[in-house]
């Protein structure tokens, strides 16, 4: 990690301590507010004393100049009113340039997911006693099941599942905690990695979380992923696998299947409602392939 100048260093301090904010979003932040003070020095401003106006001229020299996409204007945006908010709660301004700045408008996008046949191949694929096998399905199941973020899972520690009653004990960004449903076929496939887990490590010195590497430690977020797509290729999926396709997979079916996006917001772990709207999208689209398809003009 590159270190951080002390002004962006302090801005990243209150991200990651008052705003809670995962580590990825503080680094990316704090990387677009040095971007921003940079730009600022070239043309001799004071970022203290800039106005609405040259913010938007800033913004807009990234996307005339840079071919920028909405997706990183719209972060550098939320990264310039995140840091003009830490400089009024600090006291050096009386007057925030970003008060009434809109962001630009995102394209809606209906997120990739996987269809009930391919989570089947992918369920059902022979593990038997191979660790590192059983390991990858047991993962999967997980990640499909309840929605987790391949840092929730591969955070999961033992004393976090609860076999018995079928919950799961997570911690997602800024370690709020929220505890998911997981289905009976879902514990099932944990039992039987756990087994082979047990069989493997014994009592032996392996770390607490639930999924281990072969020497025991935990297994590093690249190892999982190219174990998942190494799987996705055998079982004859078409879309190349990673980790969040299951997320937004789990909430696609979940929202196809007439769940409230209230529910999936708290399964997701989401803290605004606007995140899981993306997925009533999903349920449009299946609700126009269906008029397409069964409208009596079509069978006409």
């Amino acid at each position: 990690m590159k270190k951080l100048e002390p002004p962006a260093a302090d801005f990243y301090r209150y991200l990651t301590l008052e705003r809670g904010l995962s580590r990825n979003t503080c680094l990316a932040y704090a990387g677009d507010f040095s971007a921003f003070l940079a730009y600022c020095a070239g043309l001799g401003k004071d970022p203290l004393t800039v106005d609405a106006h040259f913010i938007e001229e800033y913004l807009w020299t990234l996307k005339a100049d840079k071919k920028l996409k909405s997706s990183s204007i719209f972060r550098k945006t939320e990264a310039l009113r995140s840091f003009y908010r830490f400089l009024m709660l600090e006291g050096k301004l009386s007057v925030d340039p970003t008060h009434n700045f809109k962001a630009p408008r995102m394209a809606q996008l209906v997120p990739q997911f996987l269809s009930g046949r391919d989570m089947e191949k992918l369920l059902t694929y022979p593990a038997r006693d191979n660790f590192a096998r059983m390991r990858t399905v047991a993962a999967i199941e997980l990640l499909y099941a309840a929605g987790l973020r391949i840092s929730e899972l591969l955070s999961l520690r033992l004393e976090a599942v609860n076999i018995q009653q079928g919950w799961l004990r997570v911690f997602g960004k800024g370690a709020k905690e929220r505890l998911v449903p997981v289905h009976q076929a879902a514990i099932e496939t944990l039992q039987k990695y756990m087994e082979l887990r047990q069989a493997k490590f014994g009592g032996g010195n392996a770390d607490a979380e639930i999924f281990l590497n072969r020497s025991g430690k935990k297994i590093s977020r690249v190892q999982l992923w190219k174990d998942i797509l190494k799987l996705g290729k055998e079982a004859d999926v078409a879309i190349p696998l990673h980790p969040h396709l299951f997320r937004h997979t789990f909430a696609s079916h979940l929202v196809q299947a007439g769940a409230d996006l209230r529910s999936v917001q708290e399964m997701l772990g989401h803290a605004s409602l606007n995140t899981t709207q993306i997925y009533s999208h999903v349920e449009k689209s299946g609700v126009k392939a269906a008029h397409e398809k069964y409208h009596p003009d079509k069978q006409a």
